[in-house]
């Protein structure tokens, strides 16, 4: 008697627990943290690219000391943080990190921009594939902070509507912290940089005007009066 009351107690509070959207918390938040281990993946992925593309740039141009120490300081600002899933339960952790991933890719454009200068540079193999597969994963990040994003918004409302915001509380589940706008239109486009892009030629500079000399006014009299002696 005592294991079949225990049975209909048990069933009774899973249903509860379901109707109250407990179910839909646990499910979304394992999207989230699946979405953002993907993004934690493709951050890494471009930092494991840095130390080969620096080398490579100061090869051909290492007068560009300051550039290329930003780049190489900037991953190690990302570095430094430690990168887990519990990152995502942390708003202010969170927003350094992707503070430092934002510096990361201002750095690696500007690193680009300057190659622009040195054509043995953008002619070199090995620059190029690092190039082509440093876009490819600002493209993968794009998408996966975009997965990030929705599922971190889905979550949210969850936890703020009724009446699983009452469930939300019960189990301690709190809103996640998302990307602002700011980060969003700092990191919307990855850098692109075309490679077989000559470079545009200077400007021709527009001829001097000729000069003419103006006679003195002395020697203007002297003629006027020649004429006006010989009429």
């Amino acid at each position: 008697m005592l294991r079949t009351l225990a049975a209909l107690v048990a069933a009774a509070a899973m249903l509860s627990l379901s109707g109250c959207g407990y179910n839909t918390l646990q499910q979304q938040d394992e999207g989230i943290k699946a979405a953002w281990s993907e993004v934690l993946n493709q951050y890494q992925r471009r930092a494991d690219l840095v130390p080969n593309l620096v080398n490579t740039v100061k090869g051909y141009a290492a007068q560009e000391e300051k550039v290329l120490t930003e780049v190489t300081q900037a991953r190690a600002n990302v570095g430094a943080i430690k990168a887990t899933p519990e990152l995502i339960n942390d708003p202010v952790a969170f927003q350094k990190f992707i503070a430092a991933q934002n510096q990361l890719q201002g750095s690696l454009s500007r690193l680009l921009l300057v190659a622009e200068n040195y054509p043995n540079l953008k002619s070199d193999a090995l620059f190029r594939d690092l190039q082509a597969q440093l876009e490819g994963t600002e493209n993968r990040i794009t998408v996966a902070r975009k997965r990030y994003i929705d599922n971190v918004q889905a979550f949210n409302v969850t936890v703020r509507s009724f009446p699983t915001n009452l469930t939300a509380m019960l189990f301690k589940m709190d809103v996640k912290p998302n990307f602002t706008v700011d980060n969003e239109k700092a990191i919307a486009a990855p850098p692109t940089v075309d490679f077989n892009k000559a470079p545009a030629p200077a400007p021709t500079p527009a001829p001097a005007p000729a000069k003419t000399s103006a006679a003195p006014a002395g020697h203007r009299t002297l003629a006027g009066m020649v004429a006006l002696a010989a009429g």
